[in-house]
């Protein structure tokens, strides 16, 4: 079965985006997987077609109205079980094995906040699962949820051209990726690691999960301390 992505947001014309070209937008026309944007304001009801209104206790921006954003769900979700995602700053982080655990499912619908945010009680009622793609807030879930469909569309069978390459990404093994290199044997004075170049394959192996390792110690702490971790039992 094809990978089903559902998005439900104020702006259905920014998607796919990025999303359409390359190995996605073909893997898309191949009938890989496929994207259905949904614009929550037709499921608003007054005349003025409105989405939000003004946070409870005062303050400022506006909220989404949980009755409108939980009839566009209902519609989208009928007899559905994938999983429900809003992309939100106060959520847990992104994981490649949480993108990895979406991509092996029959897919996925995103919702994508504006404003101040959601009404917690559509939150609550309708099951959804707060994620972030980072420590930054961005003006709505648009781009965020871009990100999470990249991340898991290009996983899916066959997506990409050599499907061995993603096992050897940065995130996969728990720890960032090597350096990479590749002709002209030299350039600007620099040469590529003759290891690379020596045909063996243990050692070139060797030389790439020590690289691996140098650089996680390095530039991120926290993900070297817990593949140790994990590693140590």
């Amino acid at each position: 079965m094809a990978f089903r992505a559902s998005v439900l947001t104020l702006y259905p014309e920014m998607f796919p985006g990025h999303l359409g070209f390359s190995l996605a937008g073909k893997a898309m026309q191949r009938g890989q997987w496929s994207l259905d944007a949904v614009q929550i304001r037709d499921f608003a009801t007054d005349k003025h077609r409105t989405v939000d209104d003004t946070p409870a206790g005062g303050g400022a921006g506006m909220v989404l109205k949980p009755d409108v954003l939980a009839r566009a769900i209902d519609s989208t979700c009928q007899n559905d079980t994938r999983p429900r995602l809003l992309m939100s700053p106060r959520g847990r982080p992104l994981t490649q094995q949480r993108v990895r655990k979406l991509a092996a499912g029959d897919g996925v619908v995103i919702v994508c906040g504006r404003f101040e945010g959601v009404d917690q009680r559509v939150i609550e009622a309708r099951g959804l699962e707060e994620v972030s793609v980072g420590d930054y807030v961005l003006s709505g879930g648009e781009p965020a949820a871009l990100i999470v469909l990249d991340a898991i569309i290009r996983i899916l069978p066959g997506v990409m051209g050599n499907d061995l390459s993603g096992l050897h990404e940065s995130f996969e093994g728990g720890l960032l990726e090597h350096p990479h290199y590749t002709r002209p044997q030299e350039w600007e004075g620099r040469e590529i690691p003759s290891i690379l170049t020596s045909g063996n394959h243990g050692a070139i192996e060797k030389w790439r999960h020590e690289e691996a390792v140098q650089l996680t110690r390095e530039r991120r702490p926290d993900l070297f301390e817990k593949a140790e971790s994990e590693k140590n039992g």
